[in-house]
């Protein structure tokens, strides 16, 4: 079952917003890389923002990039995505990751998982 809860989903008009959140135990967040993926059906889970909890360069996929930003509030263990001038092309169900090393979310093999929030960006 996983531990990291996502929040925050939603239908959105296409450049409106929506922030979302996910909430970790502290031993899956602290000195970890966490990040969001997002999945459409039929299509690949694909990274589309991570940084180390502790500091450090974010990762944007190059489509998101200037769009989307992610951020943490260690007092609560949470890693937020705020999601700007969405696209109905940002549409998917997204899910928030931990790893031990951003190398290892990067390349698709985070430890842990959330279930998924859904983001529809409609026309």
């Amino acid at each position: 079952q996983a531990q990291l809860v996502e929040s925050g989903g939603g239908s959105v008009q296409a450049g409106g917003s929506l922030r979302l959140s996910c909430v970790a135990p502290e031993h899956m967040y602290v000195g970890r890389c966490m990040g969001w993926f997002r999945q459409i059906p039929g299509k690949e889970r694909e990274e589309v923002a991570s940084s180390y909890t502790f500091g450090g360069d974010a990762h944007y996929a190059d489509s998101v990039k200037g769009r989307f930003t992610i951020s943490q509030d260690h007092a609560v263990n949470t890693v937020y995505l705020q999601m700007n001038s969405l696209k109905p092309e940002d549409s998917a169900t997204y899910y928030c990751a931990a790893a031990s090393s951003c190398a290892r979310l990067r390349r698709g093999s985070p430890e842990f998982w959330g279930q998924g929030t859904q983001v529809t960006a409609s026309s």
